[in-house]
């Protein structure tokens, strides 16, 4: 598995394929979009990494033992395994390709305004504790004579989000994904989540929810675009 590169770093193109890896006259195009991408991975993931779930599950049976749990009785006989199966779901992002996934379904259409979609639910995987982080991104970009597949930005998300992330990493390849491979005048990403590394463990806070952002091209500089993007959003 190919670590990740740390943040503030720029991605090349092998870094995002990862190991194998309306109406345009708005002003505003606003979409609202359910995550249901990745509906049914643990079983394609069951098929596809039977070794690795073997030594997944042999793993997780030792730290229940360690923790002095009986892994015979019946509520965590099956639970090793369970555990594997989920984890390799989670991070079957690093297998996907989301360069492929935007170049397929690039347009070119006559439009330059501002283009948000809003309201990404995803789920992700903190990797200092392995617990989740989830909530809602929110995307938009200004074409420069081209448009993408609505859903493509959701699909990404889903990509950067099946891995261990950091809310930080995560928007940034977000951004910088699209703006390399659509070429658009500019890309702004924002993230809200909730993290149960705060809520379950540490300080302990819960309800609390982190936002990050990542602005490339003409959102770079405080001004209109990004305060068009923010009322979009209805920030």
């Amino acid at each position: 598995m190919a670590a990740p590169k740390p943040p503030g770093s720029k991605l090349s193109t092998m870094d995002l394929r990862a190991t194998e890896t309306g109406d345009t006259k708005d002003v505003a195009t606003v979409g609202r979009l359910r995550d249901t991408e990745m509906d049914g991975m643990e079983d394609v993931a069951t098929a596809e990494h039977g070794s690795n779930i073997q030594n997944i599950s042999s793993a997780m049976k030792l730290v229940l033992e360690t923790l002095g749990e009986d892994t015979s009785r019946d509520g965590l006989r099956k639970t090793p395994e369970r555990f594997a199966k989920a984890i390799v779901s989670l991070t079957s992002g690093y297998n996907l390709n989301p360069v492929n996934i935007l170049k397929d379904a690039i347009f070119e259409e006559d439009c330059h305004d501002l283009v948000v979609v809003k309201d990404i639910s995803f789920s992700s995987l903190c990797e200092h504790h392995l617990l989740p982080f989830f909530d809602k991104a929110h995307i938009g970009y200004i074409p420069n004579g081209r448009v993408v597949g609505l859903s493509k930005p959701a699909r990404v998300v889903n990509v950067f989000a099946k891995r261990l992330q950091l809310q930080e990493r995560l928007t940034k390849q977000v951004a910088q994904c699209l703006f390399d491979v659509v070429q658009p005048r500019g890309v702004a990403v924002a993230i809200e989540s909730t993290h149960m590394c705060m809520a379950m463990r540490g300080v302990e806070k819960i309800g609390s929810s982190t936002m990050t952002t990542c602005f490339l091209g003409e959102f770079e500089k405080v001004g209109d675009a990004r305060e068009e993007f923010w009322r979009a959003l209805g920030k």
